[in-house]
């Protein structure tokens, strides 16, 4: 499991004063294609697949997000993640997302390979 943090500037914000989604998106992708090569650092890997984009409530300026994420499951060319948001000053409180994100392994001309 990997863990990381998130502060929420007044360039992530939207023109309503929260968070934007894509911002948390990207930090999410980019959050679990980490945990991904830091399991299998010998693979190249590119996302393949996003499962339900739900966001629970907005995130205002100077929240403090905590990216959890965890191997839920491995196949032969492709690995998935299961990601949590939550509020990094709060972390019993409910989370803001959550997510599935799948990597798949490719060489360099962009095939699969095996993980």
């Amino acid at each position: 499991m990997n863990f990381t943090h998130r502060l929420v500037l007044p360039s992530d914000l939207n023109h309503y004063g929260f968070l934007f989604g894509g911002r948390l998106l990207a930090w999410i992708d980019e959050a679990s294609w980490i945990a991904a090569s830091l399991d299998f650092p010998h693979c190249q890997f590119v996302t393949l697949a996003m499962d339900k984009v739900e966001f629970r409530h907005g995130v205002g300026d100077g929240s403090i997000l905590a990216i959890r994420c965890e191997q839920a499951k491995k196949g032969r060319t492709s690995v998935t993640y299961r990601v949590e948001v939550s509020d990094g000053k709060a972390p019993d409180s409910p989370p803001i997302f959550t997510t599935n994100v799948t990597f798949v392994s490719v060489n360099d001309k962009g095939e699969k390979r095996e993980i």
